[in-house]
């Protein structure tokens, strides 16, 4: 059953990885349009000195490699390390490729579309590409208290501003921010349609063991409710959660590992207010 979890994880990082390095280097890269990351930075270099954007993605990484290492363990940065190096080496393969179009909104539409498929392929994986994900799960590692939506956004209209300053041409800022807005809505769309939060509810003997996970692996909140379950009318604490659609895959992944009989139940969060999520106006 592992074997077969590690072969479909590796089919989609492959697959994810050859799509969102088609994207960048076909449509993006040629007109100067980013995704935000590492990859708007490898633009940059690409540009001014001509440098290999696969190679220079990969350096840009190496000082968050060694500081995931210690962080977040040898598991979580031997997936990031593949993700990181066949996205390269796609970029690299792509890069030589004949210019599809010049139509810089084309460029940002289809190369959105395809980076935000391939990405999304990449988070059910369990995989990273390095870059601005990696290092969101290294300040999240920090218990910082902001949002991974946020801190991903913060980094990439960092980048995005880096590449008009350095081009100077404010166009490229403005069908870039269509390329971003375009890989979110893709990743969104794959993983649960528009939704952007997930409840959840658990039923498990290791309610205990499950709610610090949640809290400290997850750094998400978790409520206890008390409840009877009616076929043997015995008393049970249910665990509800709201979480990121990304942290699912990881959360059905440990629980699994704390208890293969727990019951599980994942729904959709249309709006959330409080703590962590939108504030009440």
């Amino acid at each position: 059953m592992k074997n077969n979890k590690l072969v479909k994880d590796i089919l989609l990082t492959i697959l994810g990885t050859f799509l969102a390095g088609f994207g960048m280097a076909s449509f993006l890269l040629p007109n100067k349009l980013s995704s935000g990351g590492f990859t708007g930075i490898a633009t940059i270099f690409y540009y001014l000195f001509n440098f290999n954007v696969g190679l220079v993605v990969l350096v840009l990484n190496i000082p968050f490699f060694i500081l995931a290492f210690f962080r977040l363990g040898k598991k979580f940065l031997f997936k990031t390390l593949i993700g990181t190096f066949l996205l390269s080496a796609f970029l690299d393969i792509f890069e030589y490729m004949p210019l599809l179009t010049n139509d810089r909104l084309l460029s940002s539409i289809y190369g959105g579309v395809l980076v935000g498929i391939g990405t999304a392929l990449i988070f059910k994986a369990h995989t990273s590409t390095g870059g601005s994900d990696l290092i969101v799960q290294i300040l999240r590692s920090y218990k910082i208290k902001i949002s991974s939506g946020k801190l991903l956004n913060l980094i990439d209209i960092s980048v995005v501003v880096l590449n008009v300053m350095f081009f100077r041409e404010f166009e490229i800022g403005l069908y870039s921010a269509i390329a971003i807005l375009i890989v979110g809505m893709m990743i969104d769309i794959i993983f649960e349609g528009t939704n952007f939060s997930k409840l959840i509810f658990i039923v498990s003997d290791k309610n205990e063991k499950i709610i610090e996970m949640i809290n400290s692996e997850l750094d998400s909140g978790a409520t206890e409710l008390y409840g009877k379950g009616a076929y043997l009318n015995e008393n049970k604490i249910i665990i509800m959660s709201v979480m990121n659609r990304r942290e699912i895959p990881a959360l059905r992944e440990k629980i699994n590992e704390i208890d293969k009989k727990a019951f599980l139940v994942v729904t959709n969060a249309r709006e959330v207010y409080g703590l962590g999520f939108k504030n009440i106006e």
